[in-house]
């Protein structure tokens, strides 16, 4: 008798449209999977021998989604959420903690999060040692920011799990030192070619300073804030700092968070020709249950001014990945990149969404996460998230 033949591949995914950040339109395609790569991408009607069959139809196959800023270190801060909560159960299959942990902590946060977490886990490690352990003035103190423990650390982890800088450049934060942390983290990122995320908040340090140090590749997170300063400058126009920035390649992140997005400052910078470059959520304990929610209800806010499909999903997808230095590996749905895969569902957009200040729109279209594929391995499939 004929043995039954082996299947080809480990996993197909049938079913779907699938839809890259650079095609612009969903296109019927089925996804083979082995060995936790993607090994093909066929028309809708290709048999294919699979081990396992996920059903997508009805949904939106897309690259895994990528939250950059996120706070997940549940063991030593109090911001922190769970990382499979707001990564695969929410259809994202990868974060980045931005500042959570510093130097001292660091082994920990890897044992704790990034190593048992089914969402791949990066970290954006904070320019201060104490990171937020110790509170949330860590660059008030300048005997934390830039140690040798530090150095140390980013020679054995930078480009592995750490794959940026953080410094928060508010005034609650810096205290006395001013732009001066962000000059250190700056000096660290050039020297070991990892990019910067800063926060800006309050004033001081100023807004304008701080963007004129920063370069190609770095990060301006909450960029789209609707508190005093920031890329209006409480005037009528894009302040010329944020023009110069976007010349030499800084990239402008929604970072929605708390207190730091606002449908009106995202609205008047459209209407300037000032689109994001990235969406992330920052979220942490006390905006996970409201406003932010989830990425997917983040980037259905950036539907809701206007934003095209193929664009709000380039800025946790591609865009991002090109952040983490993972374009060759992340990012698009493409034979040869790991098989990380977001399942979304299309609706109606019926639901009202809040920005941090309360005001609310409702977008024409909205994402539901279905399911998340990390590496190959379907981590949850079916829930309404």
């Amino acid at each position: 008798m004929t043995p039954p033949a082996v299947p080809q591949f480990d996993t197909s995914i049938w079913g779907g449209a699938v839809m890259n950040a650079t095609t612009g339109l969903p296109v019927p395609a089925t996804i083979a999977i082995r060995d936790g790569l993607i090994a093909g991408v066929f028309s809708a009607d290709h048999r294919v021998e699979a081990t396992a069959t996920i059903d997508a139809r009805g949904l939106l196959v897309t690259a895994g989604l990528i939250d950059l800023h996120a706070h997940v270190f549940r063991q030593s801060t109090d911001l922190a959420v769970d990382a499979d909560r707001i990564g695969v159960d929410q259809g994202v299959t990868t974060i980045v903690d931005a500042g959570s942990t510093g130097a001292v902590d660091f082994a920990d946060f890897r044992a704790h999060v990034i190593e048992p977490a089914a969402t791949r886990v990066y970290s954006f490690i904070n320019i201060s040692d104490t990171g937020l352990t110790a509170g949330r003035t860590e660059l008030s103190r300048m005997e934390d920011v830039g140690t040798p423990a530090l150095h140390r650390l980013l020679g054995q982890e930078a480009h592995r799990s750490i794959r940026g800088i953080k410094a928060r450049m508010s005034a609650s934060v810096v205290g006395a030192n001013g732009i001066e942390p962000l000059r250190v983290a700056r000096r660290f990122a050039s020297e070991f070619s990892l990019p910067v995320m800063v926060h800006v908040g309050t004033e001081p340090p100023v807004y304008a300073d701080v963007l004129d140090l920063l370069v190609e590749g770095d990060v301006v997170s909450h960029a789209f804030h609707g508190k005093r300063g920031g890329l209006f400058g409480g005037g009528s126009r894009i302040d010329p700092a944020a023009l110069r920035a976007r010349d030499r390649g800084v990239l402008f992140d929604v970072g929605h968070g708390s207190a730091s997005f606002s449908f009106e400052t995202l609205e008047r910078a459209l209407v300037a020709g000032f689109a994001p470059d990235l969406a992330s959520t920052d979220l942490h304990t006390e905006n996970v249950d409201g406003p932010v929610h989830s990425l997917v209800t983040t980037l259905n806010k950036l539907l809701a001014v206007g934003l095209p499909l193929d664009l709000v999903l380039g800025y946790a997808t591609a865009n991002a990945a090109a952040v983490l230095g993972e374009s060759a590996t992340l990012g698009s749905v493409q034979i040869g990149k790991v098989a990380d895969i977001s399942l979304l569902h299309v609706g109606d957009g019926s639901a009202e969404l809040t920005d941090s200040q309360g005001a609310t729109r409702r977008a024409g279209l909205t994402l539901a996460a279905r399911g998340a594929i990390r590496a190959g391995v379907l981590q949850r499939q079916g829930a309404i998230l």
